[in-house]
């Protein structure tokens, strides 16, 4: 584009009131050439098709030592959730008031009772979670599987277990900060030097965690952890998906740049990977202790509870080594 002719674009834009940058977007609400999944008309798991039995089994080789590492965060009322979400726990003695007990063995019982978004704290978020305008994986429109009693398409009880090879990247290393700062985009670059770091390369079926240090925020700068985060951008989202990774995430609340320097647009790369990509996204995981060790690859599991209807659950994978 010649300069005058880039001038006179940009005034119309500044005409039309919007910013030069919310003009180039990453996500065209208009488009519908992603619609149709390369898994089928039919298809309702996405990347989870590439959990083959030969994907398995050579995950499982990554055993060496029998070590297990939780990777979930211990949830409660005072855990930093996204906007409106919330979760409480009652205990509740039912038959028992007073210090009552139950038949003549004095029976006694805790249960609990909870009040809960499904996405609150360490979660799975499968992919009819997330749509642009209102369409979902594999063409889905939510008026014709989204109910108020959950959606009839895409919930997470579809989703088999994940078990595959995980990889957590390190990027406060890389980057030498304990904690990555909110405004680092994970460009492409990155994420291949710290692959090279550890002399490891991306599998078709691989489970890819980022480690930014952002867990420690948590109890001392809620605000700051629920109002920005470091993260992939597009551009790695879309080398990433490439690559055939099943799932994508890390220890911050969205597994991307937010807010996104390059556009107005509201978690593209969410919308990317699991609208449009099938692939889901793993928030919340804590990876610390697998640092500490110096574990980069490891054996991932998941196995999610199946609430049917559910686009989100929370959950606590388990790495093996």
């Amino acid at each position: 584009m010649r300069i005058k002719d880039y001038l006179k674009l940009a005034g119309l834009l500044l005409v039309s009131g919007l910013p030069l940058h919310a003009q180039s977007q990453y996500i065209n609400p208009a488009d519908t050439s992603w619609y149709q999944s390369p898994y089928g008309a039919g298809d309702e798991i996405g990347a989870a098709n590439l959990l083959t039995p030969e994907v398995v089994m050579q995950a499982v080789k990554l055993v060496k030592k029998g070590k297990s590492y939780p990777l979930a965060v211990p949830v409660d009322k005072y855990l930093p959730a996204y906007r409106h979400r919330s979760f409480y726990l009652y205990n509740i003695q039912p038959g028992q008031q007073g210090g009552k007990t139950l038949g003549p063995n004095k029976f006694s019982l805790n249960d609990e009772y909870v009040s809960a978004w499904t996405g609150v704290g360490t979660q799975l978020n499968g992919i009819g979670h997330i749509g642009i305008n209102n369409v979902y994986y594999n063409g889905n429109k939510a008026t014709d599987f989204v109910t108020v009693e959950g959606v009839k398409k895409l919930g997470v009880e579809k989703v088999p277990p994940i078990i595959t090879r995980g990889i957590v990247l390190d990027m406060t290393a890389y980057y030498g900060k304990d904690i990555v700062p909110s405004n680092t985009e994970f460009t492409v670059a990155d994420i291949k030097a710290v692959l090279k770091k550890h002399g490891l390369t991306i599998r078709k079926g691989d489970v890819i965690l980022f480690n930014t240090g952002w867990l420690e925020l948590i109890g001392k700068d809620n605000k700051q952890f629920l109002e920005v985060e470091p993260g992939i951008g597009m551009e790695a989202a879309q080398w990433l998906a490439d690559q055939g990774i099943v799932a994508f995430g890390g220890d911050t609340w969205a597994s991307e740049i937010y807010p996104n320097p390059k556009t107005d647009e509201e978690f593209p790369v969410n919308q990317f990977m699991l609208a449009k990509k099938g692939i889901y996204n793993l928030e919340l995981i804590d990876s610390r202790a697998l640092v500490r060790d110096k574990v980069w690859e490891f054996l991932f599991v998941l196995g999610q509870p199946l609430y049917k209807g559910s686009t989100q659950v929370n959950i606590n994978p388990v790495a093996i080594y």
